[in-house]
């Protein structure tokens, strides 16, 4: 395994041997930008090379050995990223003529964009007669520069570029407009509980002034007065007690069903989302966004925005008590109010963006756990253990960081806002006293303010508290959002046409697709009439299992029309469409469930006779039958309890009993041994008959009962036609047969050379 360092703008940070033969090329004072380390040569055979952009030139070794040749830069220069295939090409050229090449397979296709990137960025750099004094922090996966002061790159965390504001709270307000009744009686309750704990300091000033002082003056105790005061505090206990109970109980009602009908909707949402949004996004990061980060709000909602907004009354309530009983002290006690809130201000945008990096790397976490549980099978087999491990630690120190990081920007904030509110005390207390000894209050005045000032500094403190949680939900709903907001590049027809009932013609004009910048399909026309069968060929690459996603519409296409019986199926709603395709896949997904269930998944409302049915048809109700549970068996989490061949059979009885009139057969037999294929095959000879079908398979001789065959290669169909007509041609679709063929004979020469050594090892 090469040896690699950290890059760091320098020839160290290349792999070995390159960083060597680097340093050697390199000039006094000239900078490594970016490089790329290729594998394979101009005939596509693997081979090292090496490409190096600086600050100053273009450096590069092929594989050919030739050494090393550079390109300053220029304003004719230009390089270019194309792919196809799996390999990709990066060519230099200039006004006149291509200057050199570079071949390497898409795995090296991130370091690829990031020399792309630079070159491109220098390039403007050299035409604006600038040059760049140090090298910038690059991103490993895009290529641009990282800020300073951030340590994540703003293209590849777009949805983290914008940090999390509290405004996105205030759009929760839709999922709370069903409950307004609900939460204005909440509302009320805390109002009135709030101002119910006001009372008793009030009663205070009475009760010292009227019945504690005079007594130590030498007056008697007029006992009337005195269980008038503490009854009325009685009473103001438990009447806060009633009204803190039913508001508590009412808004934590309310918060519950918002988490609820978040959650919902965004699951709803997703499933509305093309796979064109699933292929960017981690399973672990969308269950952690769907669980985790509802229940942060749903806490939000039902604890800290009820604790936010007593906090608020009592604050805005005992002031107005304040100035009325003394404006002058009162004035005295909001001193520490200015710098509070100047501190809140301050530390809520370092707060914000924290807990926004927290929720990143808490997803990785959830990414490691998603990723090893389902394939631990995985795992296991290859002895990966510790590197799972490993992978979960750096995760979890990561986390560990993220979180020191955010905590000590909290633990100076919250101490000081104490401090402060110590010092606002003390102040009060100085500003009482004199003010007493002056005879301007009495002392119960000043019990009573200090009473209050208590309950308003404990309110303020606690307040700035809430700082924290009021961020950490904002950055949870803007992830939620994030979701909501997404619209889906399958969209439904704004005036959908309708679909009375389907005859199964396809025709595709002129269909080109894109992924990304990296076109799959190109001009490509094909016409199937209604019960046609038609097998897909080619090298893997060619564009098949895209052409099947465009027919599915999974994903829609960059150019041209997809039709079905003359219809665009842009105009017809999505799941209507599809209710009318079968899709029998290389992988079969069996979902943890019954056997009954899984078969019924198209159709949940089918009877057990009809579920029966389709099993008998897919060859799948002999080896059910057999099973402890029959038709109530449990599968398994994704069918493991089932094999292979079971799970394909399943699955082919699954699409038997929508009865579609378009078939999707998708490798069907290409992962099961021969005996099992034969049974398989059987099940989709009753599955074809009378449907719309487009078969791939990887074995050709397995397409023989095909109508037609469509050959692809860079997704463009270069041979169509039955198999004995295509042989005859000796075309791509011959050359492709005898590759195959002679691959057959090798590896059952290999198998049978293998078998006779078992036998001589054994006599």
């Amino acid at each position: 395994m090469k040896k690699t360092h950290q890059f760091s703008g320098s020839a160290d940070a290349v792999p070995a041997p390159w960083g060597g033969e680097l340093s050697a090329q390199l000039e006094p004072g000239e900078i490594l930008l970016a490089w790329l380390e290729t594998d394979l040569d101009g005939r596509l055979k693997f081979r090292a090379g090496f490409v190096a952009a600086t600050d100053r030139r273009l450096l590069a070794r092929s594989p050919d050995g030739t050494g090393w040749q550079c390109w300053p830069y220029g304003a004719q220069l230009a390089l270019s990223l194309t792919d196809h295939a799996g390999a990709a090409q990066l060519e230099l050229h200039d006004d006149q003529e291509r200057l050199a090449a570079w071949r390497f397979t898409l795995a090296r296709n991130p370091a690829a964009l990031r020399l792309l990137g630079r070159f491109e960025a220098q390039q403007a750099l050299h035409l604006s007669g600038q040059r760049l004094e140090a090298a910038p922090r690059l991103c490993p996966t895009c290529g641009g520069a990282i800020p300073e002061g951030r340590d994540d790159c703003p293209n590849c965390s777009r949805e983290s570029a914008a940090p999390p504001s509290t405004w996105a709270l205030l759009r929760l307000w839709r999922f709370a407009r069903p409950y307004r009744m609900p939460l204005l009686a909440g509302f009320l309750l805390t109002l009135l509980g709030t101002a119910a704990t006001l009372v008793p300091p009030y009663l205070t000033m009475p009760l010292m002034d009227d019945v504690l002082i005079p007594f130590q003056n030498g007056a008697p105790i007029e006992y009337g007065k005195v269980r008038l005061y503490l009854g009325g505090l009685l009473a103001s206990a438990f009447l806060a007690w009633g009204l803190g109970w039913a508001r508590t109980y009412i808004l934590a009602w309310v918060s519950e069903r918002i988490g609820a009908d978040l959650r919902t909707t965004t699951y709803e949402h997703l499933q509305q989302l093309s796979l064109e949004y699933f292929g960017g996004k981690r399973t672990g990061d969308l269950i952690s966004r769907i669980g985790s980060e509802t229940d942060r709000i749903c806490v939000f909602l039902s604890l800290h925005l009820l604790d936010f907004a007593t906090d608020v009354l009592m604050i805005a309530m005992t002031a107005v008590i304040l100035v009325s009983i003394n404006p002058w002290l009162a004035l005295v006690t909001l001193v520490p109010l200015p710098f509070i809130i100047w501190m809140i201000h301050s530390v809520r945008d370092r707060l914000r963006h924290g807990f926004e990096k927290v929720d990143r790397i808490w997803s990785e976490i959830t990414n490691v756990l998603a990723d090893t549980i389902p394939g631990i099978r995985v795992v296991k087999a290859f002895a990966q253990e510790k590197r799972e491990v490993q992978r979960f630690r750096e995760a979890n120190n990561r986390n560990l960081e993220v979180n020191d990081r955010v905590n000590t920007v909290w633990s100076l904030f919250s101490p000081t806002v104490t401090l402060l509110t110590e010092i606002g005390l003390l102040v009060v207390w100085i500003f009482g006293i004199w003010q007493v000894s002056q005879h301007q209050i009495t002392v119960g005045v000043l019990a009573a303010f200090l009473a209050y000032i208590g309950r308003f500094y404990t309110r303020l403190d606690s307040m700035s508290r809430i700082v924290s949680v009021t961020q950490k939900a904002a950055a949870g709903a803007k992830r939620i959002f994030d979701i909501l907001d997404h619209v889906s590049s399958v969209p439904e027809p704004q005036r959908p046409a309708s679909l009375s009932h389907l005859h199964g013609r396809i025709e595709l004009r002129d269909v080109g697709f894109r992924y990304g910048n990296r076109q799959v399909i190109r001009g490509l026309n094909l016409d199937i009439a209604p019960g046609e069968m038609i097998g897909l060929v080619g090298h893997s690459g060619s564009g098949k299992s895209t052409l099947i996603n465009l027919i599915c519409r999974f994903y829609d296409v960059s150019e041209g029309a997809v039709l079905v019986d003359g219809a665009d199926i842009r105009s017809l709603r999505v799941a209507e469409y599809r209710r009318h395709i079968g899709l029998v896949l290389q992988e079969p997904f069996l979902f943890f469930g019954t056997i009954a269930e899984n078969i019924a998944y198209g159709r949940p409302e089918a009877t057990r006779e009809e579920i029966i049915a389709a099993a008998r048809a897919a060859h799948a109700h002999e080896f059910i039958l057999r099973l402890p549970h029959g038709y109530d068996s449990l599968v398994g989490e994704r069918g493991q309890a089932l094999s292979g061949g079971e799970r394909q059979r399943i699955s082919i009885a699954r699409a038997l009993l929508i009865d579609p009139r378009i078939l999707i057969l998708d490798e069907a037999t290409s992962s099961v041994d021969t005996t099992t294929e034969k049974e398989i095959q059987k099940a989709l000879d009753n599955l074809v008959r009378g449907r719309t079908t487009i078969a791939i398979a990887h074995r050709l001789s397995t397409l023989r009962k095909a109508d037609r065959l469509v050959v692809l290669d860079r997704g463009q169909v270069v041979e169509e036609g039955p198999h004995e007509e295509l042989m005859a041609r000796e075309g791509a679709y011959y050359r492709l047969y005898q590759a195959q063929a002679r691959q057959a004979e090798a590896d059952a020469e290999a198998a049978a050379s293998a078998g006779g050594e078992d036998v001589a090892a054994v006599a």
